[in-house]
């Protein structure tokens, strides 16, 4: 019969004789897994610190960046009447505006016919010009396109089918069909605002289509018998001085400054072109913003809690306490280029712990010369312990993060570490699985030879137990 259970040949408590020698063999497995618990979060802060580090780099490029100090914004005192845009650098300004007139297209609208009314045969021909109203009669002068002709067929075209081919015919006007209680109008527009995008119509062939004619030169016939829009331009004062414009924005009239107008005025509307001082201010607050993020961050991961006596995951790390040292003495530093060399000097100032702090008073002074503070952030001296600060910091951080970098470098070291931790686990595992093996495999022979001697030991006591009677 098999032995069922081992241990019972021998009568030793097996099982828990190899639980505890397995136990001691796997005690170094506690360090290690402790370690590479250590290890994940070291890797853990240091993919913070990058990510940061890479934030706070951003935040320099913008500062770095000449765009960032250049911006303008254009300000009006009525916005609901005039407002504006203005090119990067164009100088600080103020004017106060009229707007007498906006500029309109010319339209015109012909006398009602019956819905489907054929107007006969003939032509339309299509000018594009300025009209002179002030002369007797109005007088006409064409622009630089000719005249564009719309042929209308016999008997089968109606307002509608004469409007679609006028636009098709791509004149400089629209055409749409109005009903109303009278019937069909056509109804004929000027695509551009302006004097000069007037038109005139002039007809040939039935008289019907004399109806749809537009020529004021010629008497108060066809559609210029009825109410009609003249083209206007818009008609404003900068500073009491006459300007116009066939649409109603102004650009260039005030350098690199363009004006949209949407009503007239009754009373002077002020206009102002300043410095973008509030996206400078965010762009500084930004870079304030990342770098204390970055610097709390590595305090917290190298400082050493007396109370609770924990150290942080990288206290005594040398790269990580060496990065925090060389940001701070960057932060001190001085650039060369500008009326300005020290972050102290516009505002920002590195307090006790590589807190940073930004004097309000100070960076508002600095944002009124914005030029100066331009070359503080971006002078570039071909060196990187002068240049501008945004151009020095942003070297300084993306070399942390290149490839070769001390960053990238402490992520490798951290994963070769985290992957031996791993390999030596693997391997005690695998000790402790062979002596648990073998173990049982030398219990097991035991117990069969102790089951054989047993039964040997009881063979003999029967014999002698027989020989004794």
């Amino acid at each position: 019969m098999g032995i069922s259970s081992i241990g019972i040949g021998s009568g030793i408590d097996v099982e828990s004789l190899i639980s505890k020698m397995t136990a001691l063999e796997q005690q170094p497995l506690t360090g290690l897994i402790k370690k590479a618990a250590a290890i994940q979060s070291q890797v853990s802060v240091v993919g913070q610190i990058k990510s940061q580090v890479s934030a706070l780099a951003a935040a320099a490029d913008k500062l770095a960046l000449a765009g960032s100090w250049t911006g303008v914004t254009v300000g009006s005192s009525n916005s609901s009447a005039v407002t504006g845009t203005a090119t990067a650098g164009t100088a600080p300004t103020s004017f106060s505006m009229n707007v007498q007139q906006l500029a309109q297209a010319q339209s015109t609208s012909s006398t009602a016919v019956a819905a489907g009314t054929a107007l006969g045969t003939g032509s339309l021909s299509i000018a594009i010009g300025t009209w002179n109203y002030a002369a007797v009669p109005p007088a006409f002068t064409p622009g630089t396109a000719a005249a564009v002709n719309v042929t209308i067929g016999v008997g089968e075209d109606n307002l509608s089918t004469i409007a679609t081919k006028i636009n098709a015919a791509n004149a400089g006007v629209t055409a749409t069909v109005l009903q109303d209680v009278s019937g069909q109008r056509l109804l004929v527009r000027s695509n551009a605002t302006g004097e000069a995008a007037g038109f005139q119509i002039k007809t040939t062939g039935a008289a019907g289509l004399a109806s749809l004619a537009f020529d004021p030169s010629a008497g108060a016939t066809g559609m210029a018998a009825n109410a009609y829009q003249k083209g206007l331009n818009m008609q404003a004062t900068i500073n009491s001085i006459a300007v116009s414009s066939a649409n109603n924005q102004l650009a260039g009239t005030i350098p690199g400054v363009t004006l949209q107008v949407a009503t007239t005025t009754t009373s002077p509307v002020t206009v102002t072109v300043a410095n973008d001082t509030a996206s400078m201010q965010k762009n500084v607050q930004d870079f304030v913003a990342s770098y204390n993020a970055l610097n709390q961050t590595l305090m917290d991961a190298t400082k050493y809690d007396a109370a609770s006596k924990t150290a942080g995951p990288l206290q005594g790390d040398s790269i990580i306490v060496g990065l925090q040292n060389a940001l701070r003495s960057l932060l001190g530093s001085s650039s060369v280029g500008s009326t300005f060399s020290r972050l102290a000097d516009v505002g920002l100032n590195v307090q006790r712990g590589g807190i940073m702090t930004i004097d309000s008073t100070k960076l508002s002074a600095a944002m009124q010369d914005p030029t100066n503070l331009q070359k503080f952030f971006n002078a570039n001296n071909s060196n990187a312990q002068t240049n501008g600060f945004g151009l020095k910091v942003s070297g300084f951080l993306n070399g942390l993060l290149a490839a070769d970098g001390s960053l990238s470098n402490e992520t490798t070291s951290l994963q070769t570490s985290l992957k031996k931790n791993s390999k030596d686990q693997d391997a005690i595992n695998t000790r402790v699985a062979q002596l648990d093996k073998r173990l049982r495999q030398q219990y097991t022979a035991l117990d069969t030879k102790m089951a054989g001697l047993t039964a040997l030991n009881s063979y003999i006591t029967q014999q002698v137990t027989q020989w004794n009677k």
